[in-house]
């Protein structure tokens, strides 16, 4: 039982989670423009004299409105479904059905856009950009999601998302990773969320629609890298579980979040926990933490100097990562098509390079005077340069948590669910005893 020093620390992580999120969320729906609205192109395309001919977009055609509140309204229903299968009904075969609803509907019927996880960079460019409106559709996907996750935890992960969901199904032979091996893998999805706000609240690209593993597939079109890329993904997926999921998904990071802070979550048993071991050996993420064995006193001692020394040298993280970020602010402003345009329309003046390229002809045809052109790639460079300041701190600050969390000793006298990393898959269930019990009586009546 929680005593009562505990319980306002916990109600205020609460707090702090649900101010967390009412930011996120007044952040976003205050970037976003009315119901219906279109997007515009943020760049006039060029006119050439020579035959080439513009490419087609990529992304799949606009959807009417009122198909859009229907997606809106299915994400709701299915996170509804969700939460009550997994904290309710504790069925691991309704989870499998919805999960193959969540392919058919998110994934093949809507091509896979817009999903949360590439909401992210909408927000973001509508955070930090006062010139770019996001829709209201794409501002619901990205906030729904983490509101549900806010209130049962990480059930949109469970049967909704159709990239985590496209994994489960293929998860046929799942196999265990060295702990130090899904560890380090573990810190990627921080970085790649640093890289994608910060690339899209700079203008420059929208990576993680880019790099997609799965859309591909959805659209029944992509580039040959990509196909191989996500059928690689589907392939390691066979036996390790979700891979893109734990190891690359930015979107999971801030589900992470969330979900340490749900009002509800998964348990694995329904009542007393008999210590038999089977959940962790049938959890396919790496999401049982053991039972811990009583420490000896001096063992506790070196734990709290350690601690104190990662606590004192966090700050150092920080601004390492910060200045180092910073340094390399010149190559990662070249990721933005004006200050590439720019640095080659110098070179071409200069001799320095030969022949032009496609965005070299176009600001040339575009009568532009160069100077503007510089004084805006001057401009960027600088933007990205602050930028980069923040990207570097919080990467560092990441390791650093990291590194903190791995000292930090929490005893633990029975097999709990690590929340910020299950994923709500419902299959350490139907492994417990004490479940199966529980389900035996209520077949028979009990």
């Amino acid at each position: 039982m929680m005593s009562g020093a505990q319980r306002p620390t916990a109600n205020a992580a609460k707090n702090a989670a649900a101010a967390l999120f009412a930011f996120l969320a007044a952040a976003v729906l205050a970037g976003t423009a009315a119901a219906g609205a279109t997007a515009e192109a943020r760049f006039p395309k060029p006119q050439f004299e020579s035959r080439y001919v513009m490419p087609r977009a990529g992304a799949p055609p606009a959807r009417a409105a009122m198909l859009e509140y229907l997606d809106v309204a299915v994400l709701v229903a299915s996170l509804g479904a969700a939460g009550w299968l997994v904290l309710r009904a504790r069925r691991r075969g309704g989870v499998t059905l919805l999960t193959v609803f969540s392919v058919l509907y998110f994934g093949f019927w809507r091509k896979g856009c817009v999903c949360p996880v590439g909401a992210i960079q909408n927000a973001a460019l509508a955070l930090f950009d006062g010139g770019y409106r996001a829709p209201v559709v794409v501002g619901l996907f990205f906030l729904l999601p983490l509101g549900a996750t806010l209130l049962f935890g990480r059930a949109f992960c469970a049967a909704v998302c159709p990239l985590g969901a496209a994994q489960d199904l293929v998860l046929f032979r799942p196999v265990k990773l060295p702990a130090w091996t899904a560890g380090l893998l573990g810190m990627l999805p921080s970085v790649y969320l640093g890289f994608g706000v910060y690339l899209a609240a700079m203008g420059a690209d929208f990576v993680i629609c880019r790099f997609d593993p799965f859309v591909g597939f959805f659209r029944m079109s992509a580039t040959p890298s990509m196909l191989a890329f996500g059928g690689a993904l589907l392939l390691a997926g066979v036996f390790v579980g979700r891979p893109y999921c734990r190891f690359l998904c930015p979107y999971g990071v801030l589900l992470g979040w969330m979900s340490r802070f749900a009002w509800r979550h998964a348990r694995i048993t329904p009542d007393d926990c008999v210590n038999c071991r089977l959940c962790e050996e049938a959890c396919p993420f790496d999401s049982i933490l053991a039972p811990t064995p009583e420490h000896h006193p001096e063992s506790r001692r070196a734990g709290v100097r350690r601690l104190a020394i990662l606590l004192a040298a966090l700050p150092a993280l920080v601004a390492g990562g910060a200045w180092l970020a910073a340094s390399l602010h010149a190559p990662l402003s070249r990721l933005h098509p004006t200050v590439r345009t720019a640095e080659r329309v110098l070179s071409e003046d200069r001799g320095a390079a030969r022949g032009t390229t496609l965005y070299s002809d176009a600001f040339r045809q575009s009568g532009q005077p160069a100077r503007e052109l510089f004084a805006s790639a001057l401009a960027l460079r600088a933007r990205f340069r602050k930028g980069a300041w923040f990207l570097g701190g919080f990467i560092g600050a990441v390791f650093g948590a990291r590194l903190v969390g791995l000292s930090v000793r929490r005893r633990r006298t029975e097999y709990v669910i690590d929340r910020a990393s299950c994923v709500s898959c419902a299959r350490c269930f139907e492994y417990c005893p004490r479940e199966r019990e529980r389900v035996k009586k209520t077949r028979n009546g009990g």
